[in-house]
């Protein structure tokens, strides 16, 4: 018996597409080996299978948008194909003994029956030389947002059987729904863009003659009878109807010619806003073509024709650059298009202000100096950003502005009363901010140790969703790459961020004279709806105390 594989939790991802299938129906599998790869905005996780055993089939394909519980294999457990054919033996053996008791009892009795339903049939075929066949929309399982994307004929074709009629769409696939007779079509009851569900009327036909796939206009013949010196076999169960095939996502553009790369959504939506997909770059894996990405090209071509961009704003002139020397074009990858696309939308929305401030931080690092053998005896690396993240904590407990987002019209503050800390990690496809949860509960050999930790996951792609989810505060550390200061954007919708930029000695004047010490340049920026400068200088304030004395972190 199969048992289903379902897609594990994954928070509240929005936008979860299956992005590679790793294995088949047919392949024997482990607890642990991936079935296949899902990726969100900002990370892509591997999906085991959970059941060793082998796999009956896939139910889902590359593009598809998934969410958590939904069925995406079904798998038979290994060890269960002796007891099901054992099973399917008695059951074999059961009905031929059934069938054999039926045709000595009923012999009589069904020759008769079928004289007489012959005679009943043969007037009425007679009679009448054409039958009225409705076709409707079958059994589309739990697909939402059904639609009608094409009708292929009208009143008054003569059709065949299994001739196109309509084509339907979901979110997901299309579905070709062919004439289950051949006729004359009487009428049509759906246009493009009807909604429909399983069962809706889409086309009358007036059918002539008998068909074996009509069960109006013919009854199923009496199954021949087995001799009485013959072993007689049981009735053949009819076969439920094959699962409609996914559509070859790569397939003819739907103006015709090249060949695309998409999904039927992004077609739909690609019909809907005029976009002949041959001229759309795709920024999905292996240069799928996702709505995002019709979207941008519909927005480039109004600032292109318009000389004004979207909301007001000045176009970028398109360049020819190759006139000039040697170009190659290379993709974004998703998530640094997507994080390109998040941060263009946090600047635009929100009013950013930053705060620049310089902190003493030669106590704490003799102090981190001081812990380093205890570190390599732990397996631990004690980093500025543990102490950093710590003294955020307690900062944020004392400002919980901070530590907050606003609702959506900006008239009232959500106050989170827990401490959710994301770093910022450059990884060769982008940045990504996985977040350290509870970070207020924890010390720094906790905080180091999770900081290495999450950052290796992020450069080898080993992310999962609920890591990049649930922060109220980031921190964005430049470390030994440099800099005196940036103005980080804000990753909405927190209301703030921290920069931390790379220490550096510098003379400091103590009063007496100028002594060397080792400076910390702080960069706060926040949305200045929620905050205003006096309380993000009194918060960077209070964190600089915080850093220059680290006693103080156990107050």
């Amino acid at each position: 018996m199969s048992e289903d594989i379902k897609i594990p939790d994954i928070g509240d991802a929005d936008d979860v597409e299956v992005v590679e299938i790793l294995a088949s129906a047919g392949d024997e599998v482990g607890e642990d080996d991936p079935i296949l790869v899902i990726e969100s905005d900002k990370a892509s996780m591997e999906v085991p299978a959970g059941i060793a055993g082998k796999l009956d089939s896939i139910e889902v394909a590359i593009g598809d948008k998934v969410k958590e519980g939904q069925v995406i294999a079904k798998v038979s457990r290994a060890g269960t194909d002796d007891a099901d054919s054992e099973g399917d033996a008695e059951d074999d053996a059961e009905q031929a003994a059934d069938a054999k008791a039926d045709a000595d009892d009923h012999q009589e009795h069904d020759d008769q029956q079928d004289d007489e339903d012959q005679q009943d049939d043969e007037p009425d075929e007679e009679a009448s030389g054409t039958e009225t066949v409705e076709v409707r929309v079958p059994d589309i399982g739990e697909a939402d947002n059904v639609e009608v994307i094409e009708v292929a004929v009208k009143a008054g074709d003569e059709v065949g059987e299994d001739d196109l009629l309509v084509v339907v769409e979901s979110d997901k696939a299309s579905m070709e729904i062919p004439s289950t007779r051949a006729g004359k079509v009487v009428e049509v009851h759906v246009s493009e863009g009807s909604a429909v569900e399983e069962g809706t009327l889409l086309v009358t036909l007036e059918a002539s003659g008998a068909s074996s796939s009509s069960a109006k206009s013919e009854k199923p013949k009496q199954a021949e009878k087995p001799k009485r010196s013959e072993k007689a076999k049981p009735p053949e169960q009819p076969k439920p109807p094959e699962k409609a095939e996914r559509p070859d996502t790569k397939a003819q553009s739907d103006s015709g010619g090249a060949e695309v790369y998409a999904g039927p959504a992004v077609r739909r939506l690609a019909r809907e806003l005029g976009v002949d997909l041959r001229a759309v770059t795709g920024s999905g894996n292996r240069g799928r073509i996702v709505k995002d990405d019709v979207k941008a090209h519909v927005k480039s071509r109004l600032q292109a024709g318009g000389g004004a961009g979207t909301a007001g704003l000045p176009s970028i002139p398109e360049v020819d650059f190759s006139k000039f020397g040697e170009v190659e074009t290379q993709a974004l990858s998703r998530i640094r298009a997507r994080g390109a696309e998040n941060l263009h939308r946090s600047w635009l929305n929100l009013p950013h202000v930053t705060q620049h401030d310089e902190v003493d931080v030669t106590d704490l690092e003799d102090f981190r100096a001081s812990l380093k053998r205890e570190g390599e005896e732990r397996g631990v690396k004690v980093t500025p950003l543990a102490f950093i993240i710590k003294a955020c904590c307690h900062a944020l407990k004392e400002f919980p502005t901070f530590n907050a987002s606003l609702d959506k019209d900006a008239k009232n503050f959500i106050l989170k009363r827990y401490y959710h800390i994301g770093m910022a990690v450059d990884t060769p496809d982008g940045l990504v901010v996985p977040v350290i949860r509870d970070a207020d509960q924890k010390g720094i050999w906790a905080l180091s140790e999770e900081i290495v930790e999450l950052a290796e996951k992020a450069r080898n792609k080993k992310l999962g969703v609920s890591d990049l989810q649930g922060g109220s505060f980031s921190v964005s550390s430049l470390g030994p790459i440099g800099g005196t200061g940036f103005t980080p954007i804000i990753n909405a919708p927190e209301v703030a961020i921290l920069g931390i930029s790379r220490v550096t000695v510098r003379p400091h004047w103590d009063g007496n004279a100028f002594v060397p010490r080792k400076m910390l340049p702080l960069s706060l920026s926040y949305d200045h709806r929620a905050i205003n400068g006096a309380e993000a200088g009194r918060f960077v304030a209070r964190l600089g105390e915080l850093l220059a004395d680290i006693r103080r972190l156990a107050l």
